[in-house]
């Protein structure tokens, strides 16, 4: 699993993140990017607390619904 410390950068520098799955289609809502690289970039509504979980500076807990993820990780499997 990477980390925050040794992720790097999230998109690729010469491509805007991609639509991978998302509610509304048009990124109002939650939504799951893919980056052209090995890692994705997600929308959702902000967890208020940390839900009990520890979350490190520069990052947020964030929820999306089960089906947005699941049609993400079909669009992922479907680019291989």
């Amino acid at each position: 699993m990477t980390t925050h410390e040794d992720s790097g950068t999230t998109a690729a520098p010469d491509r805007h993140p991609q639509i991978l799955a998302s509610e509304c289609g048009g990124g109002s809502c939650p939504t799951v990017y893919a980056t052209g690289g090995e890692t994705v970039v997600v929308q959702g509504y902000v967890v208020d607390g940390h839900a009990g979980v520890e979350v490190p500076d520069g990052e947020r807990l964030v929820e999306i619904p089960t089906e947005v993820l699941l049609a993400a990780a079909d669009a992922v499997r479907n680019r291989a």
